[in-house]
């Protein structure tokens, strides 16, 4: 032995003397052929453990290199891998062109070494070579060529495909040639989503054994991934992944990281799922009589030839399988005398019940291991019995088991103090409430799923989806307490678990105080909230809860970036959806589990759709192709390349027994594509500008298509032929705008059940037109000025569900044309919308990447009236007093305090305000119309028609006494409606964004022209004109000191101005977004501004420098959370905290003159589009109200959804 290695056995031996227990350690040292078994039986024959330890490595210490690393890969096997790490210095380098036991076959000691810390299994004791299956490995594993990709190894159970793939890389030149930097052996097996958690930590902390990457394991599969992915590139290039085992595609995601694996599988199909070349081994089940009989005799240690006749017999019986083979071989070499005993077994003993539930295909199998059972040593027998204690079919006391197993966890574990680095903590997380319930402990299962805590630490480790399945699994058992409280925590748990499933983590508690007061989620979350506010934390409640209406049944967030389509599989049980971020996703419809994640394309995947047998699953994509995959695996079944453009839109035929796919193009073209043909059965021309969309009518006769040529399309699917053409461009013409100037896209269509009509969506209208006569049977006009982006008609009735770009979805009934629901939750652009296949349920995707289901009867019912955007607010002393306008033209003044609403009038409303005593209220219309109305008498007693186009925004002065209005006529009008007197403030070229009052009968007003304006409201005339943006101006804010002015533009810019230059003091550049808007501190010292991203910046008026940058957290792949735009901004008196509004109300606070996040409030329903300082008098538009409360002092971040008032 070299002086290194004994210097090193001698320097830690009383280390390994007291630590290691020598039989299993010997055993593998005799299989390397460095030990004899009379020098095991030396050490055997030892009093002590201790004893035993100091012989052996005093026999080692007389022996040479190879007993060195043989012990010290022994170490590694047997679990002492903080030993071996002792000897890792110490181990000898021997040429691999040695000769003797150094190179047997290419198996070096660096061979097994490496093999030993990868965890690659030893040769079994019998082993059989099998030359070509080996070489056939070998030669794919070489053809990868450093290159990632797959070779998998398939074959039944029992066929040997592990040995093989042990065996393939036993090797010293392969592995040094083709994977110098090591082989990573991992047994994956039969597991769930928590199972394979554990296998990925266990790999990550293998391969990161030096915590150069992270201190602690990571916490979900997709950390997992991508912490398995930079060890595997940076601290291990060049090695090799096997995976063991594998049984369902879906696991092999979690390792599709660009490397290069060797997988075994009984199901070559696996690797459908997941890119890269592929490379299939076939591993016969059939080992052939030959190698049977070869293997038996080397367990024997007979010749083959002098085997008797039972022998073959047994082969014919093990039906080939090397694993039986090897079970009836073991047995025989204990019991060389019983070869008909272990015959008659094999041949009379049926186990049909053991055969029924084994994952295995062999009958032989589960019956050699019975008999492998029954001839064990008894004092080895008795720890199997202790397992399995129970007779043959005879039914098992499940419950006393799962009551045994939950009073263990309860004497041990908190369910809140469960830490993620707790080696267990994941079963208890995925399997405690499965054994309370089948414990029949109900009233500890209610107090599980009744918790806060266990809700937020479940969520934060495996996501929502499991814990909404548990709620449904046991809700038999659940309501037995209190089936409000069930639904209760269902609910919350439904419309936030898209909240709390993902980095950043909000405060539970904070979203508890959203719930109504008399939920049991508000209760907790109110007594949690009063404990902790003593040690500093700050909570903020609504206090005008009383009309909050949940109409969402299930928000989902599968997707990192926006998600542009989604639809129900037939049978309504699965949803599949798709977009920016290039994956296809299914999840559950009932639980929003998710069931597969495919990167499906290049690029953003536009639309998808499931067959009608479910069976497949087609998207299209901005990458020109078209791609049909297996709705159950994921396993990629054919590609379509032919269009030249983007593919908008795939749809299948209603038909299941002949199944087409129709696609629509940029190209202009649609296709009929036949999935038993590789090319595309007819290609459709006849439109000229882009197809956005295709449906096949209910009988599959008809294919309707819309183009932005402004036309709706019929075709024959059995000829191709176009069968009608409906001019839909012709209904928007006027006399003001020739028809070749305008655009018209026609969005989307949608059949009516019976396949006699058609519905079409083009800008912001809704037509309904007869099939048979191409007439226009009704026009809905949404009265939005955002344009539709998706329509659908319901299948079982007169319904139709129709989604805007301004964030809202809203239900129309086709047959009376009037609006039934309005649908608010989404942050932003909602893409697509579709019914369930029984029309019960419908769905809807957006940019601001969640997916909400509704139930359509409990939305029909409680949506009928809602706020729209036109709202004001007066502070009041202890009164807060709110003017709003519902959706069915009524002016509302609402007591923000108390709930109380007095319905005041019904008009065309565009905007209205309070005048600063509450005496009277002003409103302006459509038409042009201001009108004033005294509160007192609830009458309109002055009106004034002087804009020619919609009023925007309308102001009383603070005496008021004049009433300011602006339009889309790109006018202003003064208007002291005392005297009736009035003056216009004409100049600005395009609509007036907004305005504001200065002092000294001063306005500075902005506008869509880019310019900012000074007037005098006395004469109407402009004092001051600022060039201010390329592009509109969004917002501007006035220094309370009166000496500056903001601006912020689309063209993402801000700028700070003084009211004495016509050229900027300072421009802040640094915005990606439309800067939305900007505010100052009182003392004038800072700017905030806020964009369209979501992002809020902090400014030095002084100098312009960039103070702090308050952006959204990255999460995951690199996405941001969608917080949606940031709208409004306001400071607090002291200047020392900043609110925004947006997606989430956001409070920011500022020790010394740095700012820090500090209270997140999501606003997880609706935006908030205007926050306001209680202190002052503020006339701006609004889209809801909401009052906060102050529990303590700010220290952390929290979150609060901000609900719409129904």
């Amino acid at each position: 032995m070299d002086a290194k290695a004994r210097n090193c056995l001698l320097q830690y031996r009383e280390a390994l003397e007291k630590d290691i227990k020598t039989s299993y350690i010997m055993d593998r040292m005799i299989n390397d052929g460095v030990l004899t078994i009379s020098e095991e039986e030396k050490v055997k024959n030892e009093p002590t453990q201790q004893q035993r330890a100091a012989l052996l490595i005093k026999t080692i210490l007389k022996k040479d290199n190879y007993s060195y690393i043989s012990f010290y890969n022994a170490l590694i096997h047997e679990g002492y891998k903080d030993l071996a790490a002792l000897l890792h210095s110490g181990i000898p380098v021997i040429s691999s062109s040695n000769g003797g036991k150094d190179s047997v076959g290419g198996i070096t000691s660096h061979v097994k070494t490496v093999l030993c810390e990868g965890g690659v299994p030893q040769r079994p004791v019998v082993f059989v070579t099998r030359k070509k299956l080996v070489n056939a490995i070998r030669q794919n594993l070489f053809k990868l060529s450093d290159e990632p990709g797959w070779v998998v190894i398939y074959g039944m159970a029992g066929c040997g495909k592990s040995v093989l793939a042990a065996e393939a890389v036993r090797d010293h030149f392969f592995l040094d040639g083709c994977f110098p930097g090591g082989v990573h052996w991992v047994s994956v097996g039969k597991q769930d989503k928590a199972g394979l958690l554990m296998k990925l930590q266990n790999l990550c902390t293998r391969l990161d054994q030096d915590e150069n990457f992270s201190q602690r394991p990571p916490l979900n599969i997709e950390e997992a991934k991508d912490r398995l992915r930079l060890l595997m590139l940076r601290k291990h290039p060049r090695s090799l992944l096997i995976l063991d085992d594998i049984w369902d595609s879906w696991i092999l995601k979690a390792f599709d990281n660009q490397c290069q694996i060797l997988l075994t599988t009984r199901d070559k199909s696996v690797t459908d799922s997941v890119m890269g070349p592929k490379y299939i081994v076939a591993v016969e089940s059939d080992l052939g009589k030959e190698k049977g009989l070869e293997i038996l005799s080397l367990f024997v240690n007979m010749k083959k030839a002098d085997l008797p006749e039972q022998a073959h017999s047994i082969i014919k019986e093990c039906k080939g399988s090397p694993l039986v083979v090897s079970l009836i071989g073991a047995l025989l070499r204990d019991f060389p005398n019983r070869w008909d005993y272990y015959l008659r077994q094999l041949q009379n003993k049926q186990f049909k019940r053991i055969r029924k539930s084994s994952f295995y295909d062999y009958e032989a199998l589960d019956e050699a291991m019975s008999i492998s059972v029954e001839m064990l040593r008894e004092d080895i027998k008795d720890y199997y019995t202790d397992l399995s204690i129970l007779q043959k079919d005879v039914k098992v006391p499940t419950k006393d088991l799962h009551k045994k197993i939950v009073t263990q966890f309860q004497k041990h574990y908190q369910p809140h103090t469960l830490s993620p680095d707790q080696e267990d903590c994941m079963y208890w997380y995925n399997f405690l409430a499965y054994h309370m319930a089948s414990a029949s402990m109900h009233k500890e299962l209610c107090a599980l799923m009744f918790s806060l805590d266990w809700i937020k630490a479940k969520t934060e480790l495996v996501g929502p989806a499991h814990l909404i399945h548990e709620f449904v699994e046991y809700r038999h058992i659940l309501d037995e307490k209190d089936c409000a409280v069930c639904e209760n925590f269902q609910e919350f748990l439904s419309l936030n678990g898209h909240l709390l499933g993902r980095q950043p983590f909000p405060n539970i508690v904070q979203l508890g105080l959203c719930e109504p007061e008399t939920s049991e989620v508000y209760q907790q979350a109110k007594l949690q909230a009063k404990q902790e506010v003593d040690h500093g934390m700050l909570y903020l409640e609504w206090i005008n809860k009383k009309n909050i209406k949940n109409l969402s049944r299930l928000v989902v967030r599968p997707h990192t970036d926006a998600v542009y389509h989604a639809c129900f599989s037939e049978d309504g049980q699965r949803i599949a959806s798709c977009g920016v971020d290039k994956t296809l996703q299914v999840f559950k419809a009932e639980t929003g589990e998710k069931l597969l994640e495919i990167k499906a394309h290049e690029d953003e995947v536009l639309c998808c759709a499931f067959s009608t047998d479910d069976r497949f699953i087609a998207t299209c994509s901005v990458d020109k192709k078209v791609k049909i995959w297996n709705s159950m695996t994921g396993g990629l079944v054919h590609v379509y390349d032919e269009h030249s453009e983007q593919v908008n839109c795939c749809h299948f035929t209603n038909n299941s027994h002949y199944l087409l796919l129709a696609t629509a193009s940029s190209d202009c073209f649609l296709k009929l594509w036949d999935l038993n043909q590789k090319e595309c059965r007819n290609t459709m021309f006849g439109h000229t500008n882009s197809v956005n969309h295709c449906r096949f009518s209910p009988d599959d006769k008809l294919l309707a298509s819309c183009s932005a040529d402004g036309t709706l399309k019929l075709w024959d699917v059995k000829s191709a032929n176009e069968r009608k053409s409906i001019n839909v461009k012709q209904f928007f013409l006027n006399s003001e705008e020739p028809q070749e100037d305008m655009e018209v896209i026609v969005k989307c269509c949608s059949w009516s059940a019976d396949g006699t009509r058609i519905m079409v969506a083009a800008k912001n209208k809704i037509f309904l037109f007869d099939i048979h006569t191409g007439g226009l049977l009704a026009e809905i006009h949404t009265g939005h000025h955002s344009t539709i982006q998706y329509c659908d008609f319901s299948p079982q009735n007169h319904l139709a569900v129709v989604a805007l770009s301004q964030c809202c979805v809203e239900l129309w009934n086709m047959d009376s044309c009037l609006k039934v629901a309005d649908c608010r939750g989404h942050l932003s652009w909602v893409h697509c919308v579709m019914f369930s296949p029984d029309g019960s349920s419908f769905l809807t995707s957006s940019d601001d990447q969640t997916i909400r289901l509704w139930e359509t009867k409990k939305v029909c019912k409680n949506s009928a009236i809602v706020l729209k955007q036109e709202i004001d607010v007066v502070f009041q002393e202890n009164e807060v007093m709110v003017l709003a306008v519902d959706n069915i033209k009524r002016l509302q003044l609402i007591n923000g305090k108390t709930g109380q609403i007095d319905y005041l009038i019904e008009a065309q409303v565009s905007c209205c305000c309070l005048s600063p005593h509450l005496q009277y209220i002003a409103f302006g219309g459509e038409d042009g119309a201001v009108e004033i109305l005294e509160l007192l008498n609830n009458r309109i007693f002055q009106s004034r028609i002087g804009h020619k186009k919609t009023v925007r925004h309308i102001q009383f002065t603070d005496d008021g006494k004049t009433l300011i209005s602006s339009s889309d006529d790109s006018s202003i009008q003064v208007w002291n409606w005392q005297s009736e007197e009035y003056v216009f403030l004409q100049a600005h070229q395009e609509t007036v964004k907004d305005f504001k009052l200065l002092k000294n009968s001063k306005l500075l007003s902005w506008s869509f022209d880019g310019t900012v304006k000074i007037w005098s409201i006395i004469t109407g005339r402009i004092e001051k004109d600022f060039v201010c943006h390329q592009d509109t101006v969004l917002s501007c804010d006035i220094s309370p000191d009166a000496t500056k002015f903001s601006s912020t533009s689309a063209d993402k810019t801000a700028k700070i101005w003084s009211f004495e230059l016509l050229s900027p003091l300072h421009e802040l550049r640094g915005h990606k977004g439309c800067v939305r808007c900007s505010v100052f501190s009182v003392d004038s010292t800072l700017l905030a501004t806020g964009d369209d991203n979501g992002e809020i910046r902090i400014w030095n008026v002084s100098n312009g420098e960039l103070l702090h940058l308050c952006a959204p957290i990255l999460v995951e792949e690199g996405a941001a959370t969608h917080g949606g735009w940031v709208t409004d901004l306001c400071f607090s008196p002291d200047s020392k905290m900043l609110v925004s509004a947006g997606g989430y109300l956001k409070a920011i606070t500022s020790p010394g003159t740095l700012f820090h996040p500090s209270v997140s409030l999501h606003a997880a329903n609706t935006y908030v589009t205007k926050s306001w300082n209680g202190c002052s008098r503020s006339h701006k538009k609004r889209e809801h109200h909401a009052m906060l409360k102050k529990a303590g002092q700010i220290q952390q971040e929290e979150e609060l959804p901000a609900r719409e008032l129904a």
